[in-house]
């Protein structure tokens, strides 16, 4: 994705099932569940590069003996400075107990983090405030063992004033203001009216069924208990992801299948999705297991999961990539009528690079189709001629390369915009000028600045005569509310090239219209029974929308043709066909409270009014 977008955050959980000297016998060290815990947060490192936290609870301790740990750092170095933070804490305490490494009783006793139950967070802020105190996991402390909850969880909540409300809450500072604060207030709340009188037999099942009835939104949390039960839950369409492993010694979960695959050595198909509506819960004893907390509904899983978010080490998510490339090939030709001789095809950024592998081969396929009807249709073409045609091959540049992150201290607008242009560097030579044509694949296209002031003017300098700009994904149109950083219209390029081909078909009005009827079904408490926003779209085709944008893209500088071709939704639901979730694309969003944020930011819009859409 060339424009810089905020977006996912990342969860690792671990309950170790055997006591720490197991693990000390059988793989030489008691930090097996700590080591487990770094590698699942590395490997989700693309999830959250804002901050990072982890909590542990130690089982069977001591009455006055401190059982519930947590540290969280902000930062983009934030992984790392935890575990620096450990291993100086381990490194000291070695110092004074030179033996206390071969005795994990002492080492649980003396040491913050060493405990039987583990859970780490990765943060991108969907609300772009990142202090520490925004990072997961919060904890809820009470003086009752039972009652203190530690939680942390990739979500976001449509729906946070209506939980203070309900529960006749007015927190001020982060609890307020993170979507986590009113979720883990209401776990709490439900956890503090259940009977603790037997904390062995808390109803974990019961509370969470009391508390997620009341939640709108998409989101996999994580909730830790003082008592030891701890759990694991997935909102009901399945909007955000989550995997979990289980065997005699550990229970496991985490936003990213590959994560588990690669942290514990185990295969793909010892590796289950959370379901729906389902809790995977744990309780103190190591009793495991998953329980259907509310009613699944329709399977609305993100699909930018697959286009850009999860790592493509996953299997299937490489697979989906390359389809979503794929699928592009007939478009991209049908540009080209056909004509690959003069035609460059790349990528730009790096994580687009399955999908170009995808697309290449779609074209290849087509060139084979092509030698075939040819070779057939003259079967006594000589033999120089055949050799000519059938050693075509789609040609494949290197065209653009990230070069070292740039910044700079200056802090006027034209300046910056000229140091932006040199993110990416070009390799010269590799374009035949005013003849070739460039076609460039990218993840999505979102704001389209980068694409517009950095990436097309950096590629028009090497000459092309056209630049086709090429999106694995359709048009973003609408916000998403559901864990991703895209809340505010007026930054979507689609919605803008909208709004200016109303204004070029003197619809105008069509926004004040629409901007009434919100305003209006803001006032009788409908706002979420549907999404007005469509109507700005209404009036025009895809292909006219796609022109529009690649108009805008296209800096009075850049001598070269733009285009833009766009995955179809189609397209998109063929390669990705069990992560339906498109609302970002069609403003179908599985849950009253989208329809709501949807036409909210277009009030804020048309009020000229900064801030996200809930």
């Amino acid at each position: 994705m060339s424009d810089a977008l905020k977006h996912e955050c990342g969860l690792a959980y671990i309950r170790l099932l055997k006591p720490l000297s197991y693990y000390h016998q059988k793989y030489g060290t008691a930090f097996y569940g700590l080591n487990k815990l770094y590698l699942l947060m590395e490997k989700q490192h693309n999830r959250g590069q804002d901050g990072a936290g982890i909590a542990t609870v130690k089982l069977n301790t001591e009455p006055g003996h401190q059982f519930m740990q947590r540290l969280r750092v902000s930062g983009a170095q934030a992984i790392q400075q935890i575990f620096q933070n450990i291993n100086q804490e381990v490194a000291d305490l070695e110092k004074m107990y030179p033996e206390i490494l071969q005795h994990p009783g002492l080492m649980k006793g003396y040491m913050r983090f060493i405990g039987e139950v583990l859970l780490g967070h990765l943060r991108y802020g969907t609300q772009g405030k990142n202090n520490v105190e925004f990072c997961h996991p919060f904890i809820k402390p009470h003086i009752n063992p039972t009652r203190n909850l530690i939680m942390a969880g990739n979500f976001n909540l449509v729906n946070t004033d209506e939980l203070f409300n309900m529960l006749d809450q007015h927190p001020n500072g982060t609890m307020r203001e993170s979507d986590l604060g009113a979720m883990i207030e209401t776990i709490h709340y439900y956890l503090c009216m259940a009977d603790d009188t037997n904390p062995a037999a808390l109803d974990i099942k019961g509370i969470l069924k009391q508390a997620t009835s009341h939640f709108d939104g998409g989101y996999v949390f994580s909730g830790l208990i003082g008592n030891g039960d701890s759990f694991v839950m997935r909102d009901p369409n399945g909007i955000r992801p989550c995997y979990y492993y289980e065997s005699d010694e550990v229970v496991v979960a985490a936003s990213e299948r590959a994560a588990i695959m690669t942290a514990f050595n185990v295969a793909q198909k010892d590796i289950h999705k959370l379901q729906p509506g389902h809790a995977l819960i744990v309780t103190a004893k190591g009793e495991f297991s998953s329980e259907e907390i509310l009613a699944p509904r329709k399977l609305t899983a993100c699909s930018f999961e697959r286009i850009y978010f999860s790592r493509g080490s996953d299997p299937d998510i490489y697979r989906e990539r390359m389809e979503l490339g794929r699928n592009l090939a007939g478009r991209v030709l049908k540009a080209l009528d056909n004509h690959l001789k003069h035609t460059i095809v790349s990528f730009i950024p790096n994580t687009a690079e399955i999908a170009f592998y995808g697309l290449i081969k779609g074209l290849e396929d087509y060139l084979k189709d092509n030698q075939i009807q040819k070779i057939l249709a003259r079967p006594d073409m000589p033999e120089e001629e055949m050799r000519q045609l059938i050693h075509r091959r789609v040609r494949i540049e290197k065209i653009a390369i990230k070069d070292v992150k740039m910044r700079t201290f200056i802090t006027e607008d034209a300046s910056r915009n000229e140091m932006v242009q040199h993110v990416y560097d070009i390799t010269y030579g590799t374009v035949e000028r005013g003849v070739d044509t460039l076609v460039v694949i990218d993840d999505s296209i979102v704001r389209g600045t980068t694409l517009r002031e950095s990436i097309i003017k950096m590629l028009d300098r090497l000459g092309p005569k056209r630049i086709i700009v090429v999106s694995s994904a359709p048009q973003i149109r609408y916000p998403d509310c559901y864990g991703i950083d895209m809340s505010r219209m007026g930054d979507f390029i689609a919605f803008q090239a909208a709004v200016h081909l109303l204004e070029d078909n003197g619809q105008s009005g069509k926004l004040q219209e629409i901007y009434q009827q919100c305003k209006d079904a803001d006032e009788q408490g409908t706002l979420h029974e549907q999404n007005f926003v469509k109507g700005v779209y209404h009036p025009f085709t895809v292909e006219e929308v796609s022109n529009k944008i690649a108009a805008m893209l296209r800096h009075e500088e850049v001598t070269a043709e733009v285009d833009v071709i766009y995955q179809s939704i189609e397209g998109l639901h063929n390669a990705c066909p069990h992560n339906q979730g498109d609302w970002y694309f069609t403003g179908n969003y599985p849950t009253p409270g989208g329809n709501r944020v949807a036409n909210r930011a277009f009030m804020n819009y048309m009020e000229k009014q900064e801030g996200r859409g809930y």
